[in-house]
């Protein structure tokens, strides 16, 4: 696995670290039945459901080892350490878009962390990466998906 560092507020690590218990706890006990259940049924070498039960096995130690990588690397951020007078990870800022005059107010995350219907959005998505180093005042023009979106930048807080 890759040794990203990713940087997240104490209760995103938090949530993290209870997904992966979670998963340790109650994911593989689930997985255990289901390969009981399936070995009960008889012949092991024609029995799609061991089979499905051995692939979802797979799937969730994959996602174990994935949380757990994750975490080994994650790093705290300190909020009185964030430097405010640009955009980065964990400041709020306020953008207006250029296009339809709308304003909006992101705060910029790790990816695990991001939930757009609560102001959330990843620093790498392509609306975070356009933001990131921009200071208050500043225009930023960023490629999407669907096209070019240009903010200004009307205010930078923690």
């Amino acid at each position: 696995m890759a040794n990203k560092i990713s940087y997240y507020t104490k209760k995103g690590l938090e949530n993290l670290i209870s997904e992966l218990n979670n998963l340790k706890t109650a994911g593989r006990a689930q997985i255990s039945r289901q390969l009981e259940e399936a070995r009960s049924k008889g012949d092991l070498s024609e029995n799609a459901e061991y089979d499905a039960a051995k692939d979802a096995q797979a799937m969730l130690e994959m996602k174990i080892a994935k949380l757990e990588d994750i975490i080994a690397n994650a790093r705290i951020l300190n909020e009185k350490e964030i430097d405010n007078s640009k955009v980065s990870i964990l400041t709020k800022v306020k953008i207006r878009n250029l296009k339809n005059n709308k304003e909006f107010l992101y705060t910029l995350v790790a990816e695990k962390e991001a939930d757009l219907a609560s102001g959330k959005i990843s620093v790498t998505s392509p609306i975070g990466k356009g933001l990131l180093g921009k200071k208050k005042g500043d225009e930023a023009n960023i490629d999407v998906p669907s096209g070019k979106l240009n903010f200004k930048i009307l205010d930078i807080t923690i």
